[in-house]
């Protein structure tokens, strides 16, 4: 009889601490068994309210009797949010929203009803961030793309915990890209003509869901700033000019100047209007003018025989440097045709000495009679 009885209290005894024990886990809410609030508060006017993530108000403009999927007739809602119940000793608490550069990032290492800690130690893809110690939140004040990663933490349980050391399950935090490097372009084009218009464009473009943010240009000219911090991102010059030629690059940057990225280079080169000018005067040819004047001005007398044209005669030489091949060639046949003249004119000099020597006889004969 007495050992029925102790097996009976054995019994009843193992129940109750099964009975005890079994709910702790099972009426745990999503952050280790502490109690979690959802509101949607901030309300900024009667009949509304609004946080930073959701935006809950009524509104006399809907009719639709369905609204999201919910019968609820002049109404709208928030956005929706994902809720993890976690069942663990430690759990890592991330944002609930995307990370890009330049945000703020805090993790939150959550014990079992808020049991103390000690010894508390976060990592990234495995590697301590930093000694253990009594701090809960770990806190980077602006993130890169650098901390993307595998988060986790661990810590030891006072009591009435385990008193062994535990590890949170990790959390995968990726940071992404706030906007890409801007590009610096030129419109319409690098190399402008003096006295042209130029315009100047910092081109980078921000994700959906920054689209609000506001970036801040400036523009720099060989290491000097042309303009700094405007919400334009664009730089005109009403006239270009020789002095606007140089190494011209741009800047993006946040309000709270906690982001910032640069361009590469870009040359400009202003075209002067001068050396365009002077390069149709090298086709000009007025040596036909030079070769009618020769023959007209040769005196009747004997004629000095024909030369070869002089590299010192600008005439003769002027042809030879045109880059024109047309106009050579039709200055090389002026040419010749002038030293074939000249030859003839030589010829008939030597035909009147021949006739003035037969006749000078008969004009001395002629006083003797």
């Amino acid at each position: 009889m007495k050992l029925d009885c102790v097996i009976m209290a054995w019994a009843l005894y193992l129940f109750l601490v099964m009975f005890w024990a079994a709910p702790m886990p099972l009426t745990m809410p999503h952050s280790a068994a502490s109690l979690e609030t959802l509101r949607c508060e901030g309300a900024t006017a009667p009949g509304s309210v609004s946080n930073q993530d959701s935006n809950c108000h009524t509104s006399d403009n809907l009719t639709g009797p369905e609204e999201d999927g919910f019968q609820i007739k002049g109404y709208t809602f928030s956005k929706p949010f994902h809720l993890i119940v976690s069942y663990d000793w430690l759990i890592l608490q991330g944002p609930s929203r995307p990370v890009f550069e330049g945000d703020s990032l805090v993790l939150r290492c959550r014990a079992w009803q808020n049991w103390p800690l000690t010894q508390v130690t976060f990592y990234r893809d495995g590697s301590a961030l930093g000694p253990p110690g009594p701090d809960r939140e770990f806190t980077i004040a602006v993130v890169q793309e650098a901390n993307s990663g595998h988060y986790h933490c661990s810590g030891i349980f006072k009591s009435p915990g385990p008193r062994s050391l535990e590890t949170a399950s990790s959390v995968a935090i990726r940071v992404q890209e706030l906007f890409p490097t801007p590009v610096l372009r030129a419109t319409p084009s690098a190399e402008p003509q003096e006295g042209s218009p130029v315009t100047l464009n910092c081109q980078t473009k921000l994700p959906l869901q920054r689209s609000a943010t506001r970036l801040l240009f400036s523009f720099y000219k060989d290491d000097r700033a042309v303009r700094s911090r405007d919400l334009s991102p664009e730089f005109q010059i009403p006239t270009a000019s020789e002095e606007h030629s140089g190494s011209y690059w741009c800047e993006a940057a946040t309000k709270d100047n906690q982001l910032l990225k640069r361009s590469l280079q870009l040359e400009i080169r202003v075209q002067r209007l001068s050396s365009t000018a002077a390069s149709p005067t090298l086709t000009s040819a007025p040596q036909k003018p030079a070769a009618s004047e020769t023959a007209s001005t040769e005196p009747p007398g004997p004629l000095p025989p024909p030369t070869t044209p002089s590299s010192e005669d600008p005439c003769l030489s002027s042809p030879l440097v045109v880059p024109d091949p047309h106009l050579h060639h039709q200055m090389g046949i002026l040419l010749k045709h002038v030293q074939e003249v000249r030859v003839l004119l030589g010829h008939l000099v030597i035909e009147l000495r021949d006739l003035s020597g037969h006749r000078k006889p008969e004009t001395t004969n002629a006083p003797a009679k």
